[in-house]
């Protein structure tokens, strides 16, 4: 009888809310009882809403994705269209073209599967070999597996692309094929896999956002290489190599701006206050990146120039990659004034001790500027400097830069030998670069029978 008054009590509780005298008359194993079955229903409910795509977070990501593919084509191919010569604007056109194509179809077959799968040190495995496994269903935090897989598929695609520049106007259709093909397999995938799916860079705790080790500093050093083992253009040095339309460039260097808040922001994974913070990181950074660069001009040269303008606002692009959702918006306006002047002397100075022709500065802006934004990501990360913290296991601020450098140098003798040995198997299988003659001609008509402009 007593229990029956408890349970009488309690049911009264549930229904008109709980007097104290019946709080102390009902047991305190009857309560616990009756709050597991409540429990016990709520939790699949539960669940059930948690393994849900949410809708904000998945239509950001959608869009991201779009604007990351705006970047490449065709932010990227006009960007590096027009500074090409007017007898190779197809060319180059057609590198990065057919490069999105490739990458994002090897990147659904294995890639995706290799950089994002197991708990290897240095690669995944093929447990997701042909999206294996990838539904309507799955997740990959609150959106959608397949949008995440597309999402990715972007940046192996637009890292490669950026390597054309430079070995561009002398090198084989098919050497590119080849080289794009060995290079994405064995450094980009790789590289994805350290620092960003599970392997050791990312164990010690490197911070890199959005690519400045596996995106641009990856892509400069195999440019970089590529321009030494191609050789320099006939008659660098001696000819004037003039972009043939800097209307083509900027516009390309507006696109990739415009298509970088997806790259950047889209690295949130989410519609959240940290890709609000890469947003505006992306816009500050941009800015003071351009104005330093047109400054450093107008101080060494005379006068600022419009192409000066692009290339100092890819530079800043490139230097907040690694930053945009670590670093407070006063870092990264110093990142983007730091990256103006120091890409500015890489493309100058840097490129004149180095003796490469690397055409377009792929080396001197990405190379250079993904360097710098990853070690100073080290520095603006902190807390006391507007920060968001430093990376798992690394107390200070000595111990993140320590391990960003340690990031840029793996990074570094990587790619610089998978390159290395890439080129070498398309040399044999195919030859790098182009016979004099048809060098001479322009790659728009020797080895695609067409012109991009008809005079």
């Amino acid at each position: 009888m007593k229990r029956l008054f408890a349970l009488l009590a309690l049911l009264g509780a549930v229904s008109l809310g709980t007097p104290a005298w019946a709080q102390e008359a009902a047991p305190a194993e009857l309560i616990a009882s009756e709050t597991v079955v409540i429990d016990s229903e709520v939790a699949p409910v539960a669940a059930e809403e948690a393994a849900k795509p949410d809708s904000g977070d998945t239509s950001w990501m959608l869009t991201s994705t779009m604007l990351v593919i705006l970047m490449i084509i065709p932010g990227l191919a006009l960007f590096y269209g027009g500074l090409a010569r007017s007898k190779n604007m197809l060319s180059v056109l057609m590198h990065v073209f057919v490069i999105f194509c490739l990458m994002t179809l090897l990147w659904c077959i294995y890639g995706y599967s290799l950089a994002f799968s197991g708990e290897g040190t240095i690669i995944g495995n093929l447990e997701k070999i042909f999206l294996k496994g990838v539904t309507i269903d799955s997740l990959n935090g609150s959106m959608p597996e397949y949008v995440w897989v597309a999402f990715q598929s972007t940046f192996a695609a637009i890292t490669t692309a950026l390597i054309v520049g430079s070995f561009a106007e002398r090198i084989k259709f098919a050497a590119v094929v080849i080289f794009a093909v060995l290079w994405f397999t064995f450094s980009y995938v790789p590289m994805a896999h350290i620092v960003w799916g599970g392997g050791f860079l990312g164990a010690d705790g490197a911070l890199d956002f959005a690519g400045g080790t596996v995106v641009h500093i990856n892509a400069g050093i195999a440019g970089l290489v590529g321009a030494y083992l191609l050789g320099k253009r006939i008659g660098f040095g001696r000819e004037a190599m003039t972009p043939h339309s800097l209307t083509l460039t900027m516009v390309g260097a507006s696109l990739l701006w415009v298509g970088w808040f997806g790259f950047n922001a889209g690295s949130a994974g989410a519609a959240n206050g940290q890709a609000g913070l890469a947003f505006v990181n992306t816009i500050l950074a941009t800015a003071a990146a351009t104005l330093a660069w047109i400054g450093g001009e107008a101080i060494f040269k005379g006068h600022p120039s419009s192409l000066g303008a692009a290339s100092g606002a890819v530079a800043g692009l490139v230097a907040v990659t690694p930053a945009a959702g670590y670093v407070g918006p006063m870092g990264s306006i110093f990142i983007g004034l730091a990256a103006g002047f120091v890409c500015l002397w890489g493309v100058n100075g840097l490129k004149k001790l180095l003796g490469a022709d690397d055409a377009f500065d792929v080396f001197g802006v990405h190379g250079v500027g993904g360097i710098l934004g990853a070690i100073l990501t080290g520095v603006f990360a902190a807390p006391a400097l507007g920060g968001q913290g430093f990376g798992d296991g690394n107390a200070d601020m000595a111990a993140q830069v320590y391990v960003q450098i340690k990031s840029v140098g793996v990074t570094l003798i990587w790619s610089g030998l998978v390159a290395f040995i890439a080129y070498k198997i398309a040399d044999l299988c195919v030859g790098l670069r182009v016979p004099e003659e048809e060098e001479r001609q322009g790659l728009d008509i020797s080895a695609h029978g067409e012109t991009a402009y008809h005079l």
